[in-house]
Parts: structure tokens; C-alpha cells; sequence
């Protein structure tokens, strides 16, 4: 394996993509100036069957299922083992997903039995992108641009968020984001 550059933004990952040829993608979803779900579709829009494996501090019930689900190829947290990195990277140059066993149970966890789910997990892929904005304080105006959406939209999508998750403001976001340890 060769290590064929490394970016320190989005921005530059973005760039880096459209610019060079590379057999798979390991891209952070922690990202200084976006978050890497969104590089994700991006990239997802302009090279479709390039491969992203997404690492991630987080535990796999956080984020696993919501990346698979916007395109990524796997999802390997940051503490695995270089042997599981590894494994995961040559899985999906095979051409296949890397889904770990907990990943795998998350995604056969029927939705509809689950009650214990908590409720950000109820939420569309666009409503939960909007609540995690919502829930790191940002406005509509901003969302909407960095969205690249109209205010209407994106004040559609918070009432949505507001009415499933039974909540009636942005400080109720902020508080279930904190609490349910969504933010950084």
C-alpha cells in the first residue's frame, strides 16, 4: 500500500479528490471547517465509484449506519486495531463493504421493534443533518447556505426534527446534542 497524499481540510480533501486518481479514500468525519459526511457526498457526487472508508473517533452505533447509508464503503473507528484497518481496506479494494459485527447488527436491527432507539436515530438523513447543525448552534441562514438550500427548506426540516423528537426549540437541540454526546 502507498499513501497517496493527506489533507488537513475539506476543502483541500475535496480538491485533492478532483485532482488525483486514487483507488480508495480514508477520510475523517471529524473535519476542521466541514463535516466529513458531507466531503463524503460530495465526493460520492463526483466520483461515484471511488471507495470512502470513514474513521471515526466515535462509536459505531453514532455515525455507522447514517455513512454507509450517504455512500461510504465501511466505517473503522480510530482505536481499531492497524490489523482491522488493514482488513477493511482490502475488503473494499475487493469490491466489497467492510461492515464490522456491531455494524452489521445495527443494520439488521428492525426499526420498527426497536423502542429503546434514541430519537435522533428516528430521523431522516437530511433531518439529522439539520438537527447536528441546529445542535452545534448554528441558524437556519447558515445551514441553508453551507446546504446549499433555501431557509424555507431548512425551517421545514427543523419542525420536523422539532415535531419527532418532541421538542419545541433550538435550546431543546442544543441540550439532547449535549447530553446525548452528538457534538464535539
Amino acid at each position: 500500500m502507498e499513501i497517496g497524499g493527506e489533507a488537513s481540510s475539506a476543502e483541500e480533501a475535496i480538491r485533492m479528490v478532483r485532482n488525483e486518481e486514487w483507488d480508495i479514500v480514508l477520510l475523517d468525519i471529524a473535519m476542521p471547517d466541514k463535516s466529513g459526511v458531507e466531503v463524503l457526498k460530495q465526493i460520492k457526487r463526483e466520483k461515484p465509484k471511488l471507495p470512502v472508508l470513514m474513521l471515526s473517533m466515535h462509536p459505531e452505533n453514532r455515525y455507522a449506519v447514517q455513512v454507509l447509508r450517504s455512500g461510504a464503503s465501511g466505517y473503522v473507528q480510530k482505536e481499531a486495531l492497524p490489523n482491522e484497518l488493514v482488513n477493511a481496506i482490502n475488503t473494499i479494494l475487493r469490491g466489497h463493504k467492510y461492515i464490522s459485527y456491531g455494524v452489521a447488527e445495527l443494520l439488521t436491527t428492525d426499526r420498527d421493534t426497536d423502542t429503546q432507539k434514541p430519537l435522533h436515530e428516528t430521523l431522516s438523513e437530511r433531518e439529522y443533518e439539520i438537527f447536528y447543525k441546529l445542535g452545534q448552534g448554528e441558524g437556519v441562514t447558515k445551514i441553508a447556505d453551507e446546504l446549499c438550500l433555501s431557509v424555507k427548506t431548512v425551517s421545514t426540516y427543523r419542525s420536523r426534527v422539532l415535531q419527532k423528537m418532541n421538542m419545541s426549540n433550538n435550546a431543546d437541540i442544543i441540550y439532547y446534542a449535549i447530553k446525548n454526546n452528538l457534538i464535539d
